[in-house]
């Protein structure tokens, strides 16, 4: 009768076991965060907070441009529930509350990605927003890029786990431009 070179059940476990002995050895100590864990645990929740504000600021314009043109509801609210996923997975929410993926009543004022105020949401809910739906298209394209170019800008120095995030979200950033002006 031939021998069967695969390991059998017992050898399995018992390997098994002594690797998870091993983990709960090395795992047991607790030790306190050193100075520059803490400075990039800091540094880490600074730019996770950056980018859910840049992000919330992202659905408070799309969420004007709805509101003075719901004829492009089919096209914008696929893009802007990407949107609201990566505000979360930023940590952040939609104006404070809770996030969901469609708009819910009149955004508050915020930052837009640029830096600079959003208008002022009481005014009219398109307050801001052009008028002619291609226009106001390329407005919000212009918002989704300074979004997106904010979050490359911010890879450099960022965590490799944040780093990937902020990247990936940039690049849906890039791909919602090219829907916004070229593709349908």
């Amino acid at each position: 009768m031939p021998i069967d070179p695969r390991p059998r059940r017992r050898s399995l476990l018992a390997a098994g076991a002594a690797g998870a002995a091993a983990l709960l050895l090395t795992g047991c100590s607790q030790e306190e965060p050193t100075a520059a864990e803490r400075r990039l645990a800091s540094a880490d929740e600074r730019l996770r907070r950056a980018a859910a504000r840049g992000g919330t600021a992202l659905l408070a314009r799309y969420d004007r441009t709805l509101a003075a043109h719901p004829d492009l509801a089919g096209r914008l609210e696929p893009l802007r529930a990407d949107v609201a996923r990566h505000v979360r997975a930023f940590g952040g929410t939609e104006s404070g509350g809770p996030a969901s993926p469609k708009p819910s009543g009149t955004p508050k004022a915020s930052a837009s990605p640029g830096g600079s105020p959003a208008p002022d949401a009481s005014r009219g809910a398109g307050a801001g927003v052009p008028a002619d739906p291609e226009r106001a298209l390329a407005v919000l394209a212009n918002a989704e890029r300074a979004a997106a170019d904010a979050l490359t800008r911010a890879l450099d120095g960022a965590p490799p786990e944040l780093a990937r995030l902020l990247a990936s979200v940039a690049a849906a950033g890039a791909v919602h431009v090219y829907l916004l002006t070229d593709g349908e």
